[in-house]
């Protein structure tokens, strides 16, 4: 799992220079969208949509785009609807891969999906028959500017179920439920991270140990979050550090 985190943190790193950016807002605001259709337009309320608000603001997306968004959910602004959609499938190498979007056209959505997996030299699969190897988890991705005694001290209170020492950062996971409350106790002790969000973590983890094998599956996962429907791409590989130098250079 080290592997699969390194590359998301390296990928975290470059998304604000990322040329993709504006692609990123409209992702976000659609999440916005569909969580506030679903709970309802008060954040404090509606815990998913205070977490996708956070989400947005984050990534600095305006505070009247995302406030737009809310209302497009609640019904006071017309505007598309979308509906959560959940694609399961292969990688190359057998990596299990989970696809979430949020799509206004199912039909053409899962021909788009399914094409990729296809070109990407993978395939989709059966509701249910990759998803058991993930857990949903709250993950928070710190700078190493604290000690992991320090660290400890204040995420063991507020929730955290463990650290994990991915190198130049560090890795916290909590229940989904306690994402917000580790949150706000890293904010009131002045930690700073670089994420946190709520994510699927493999339980099992396919070692990718060479370079063709690692950009194989990395091009599919890349294309697949390319699509303007994608909301979010989990997969279970495991690409050893050496490896991910090669890739990334």
């Amino acid at each position: 799992m080290s592997g699969h985190s390194k590359w998301a943190t390296i990928k975290h790193k470059k998304g604000a220079q990322d040329k993709a950016r504006g692609k990123l807002f409209a992702k976000l605001i659609r999440q916005v969208e569909v969580a506030a259709r679903e709970g309802g337009g008060d954040i404090n309320a509606n815990a998913t949509l205070r977490t996708m608000y956070t989400k947005a603001r984050d990534a600095s997306v305006p505070i009247d785009t995302i406030e737009r968004a809310i209302k497009r959910g609640t019904g006071e602004l017309e505007g598309v609807k979308y509906e959560p959609i959940t694609y399961e499938g292969y990688a190359p190498n057998g990596v299990a891969v989970i696809v979430e979007t949020l799509s206004d056209n199912r039909n053409r959505t899962g021909a788009d999906i399914r094409s990729i997996f296809s070109k990407g030299g993978g395939s989709t699969a059966e509701p249910g028959a990759v998803s058991w190897q993930f857990e949903r988890k709250g993950v928070v991705i710190l700078p190493k500017k604290v000690t992991e005694d320090e660290l400890m001290d204040v995420a063991l209170e507020a929730g955290a179920e463990d650290l994990q020492d991915q190198g130049d950062t560090w890795q916290l996971t909590c229940a989904p439920t306690d994402l917000g409350q580790l949150r706000a106790a890293l904010e009131a002790a002045g930690i700073e991270f670089d994420s946190a969000d709520l994510t699927m973590l493999p339980t099992t983890t396919v070692p990718l140990e060479t370079e063709s094998d690692a950009r194989k599956v990395l091009k599919l996962i890349d294309a697949l979050e390319d699509h303007d429907d994608v909301q979010n791409v989990y997969a279970n590989f495991d690409i050893p550090d050496a490896i991910i130098e090669l890739v990334e250079a």
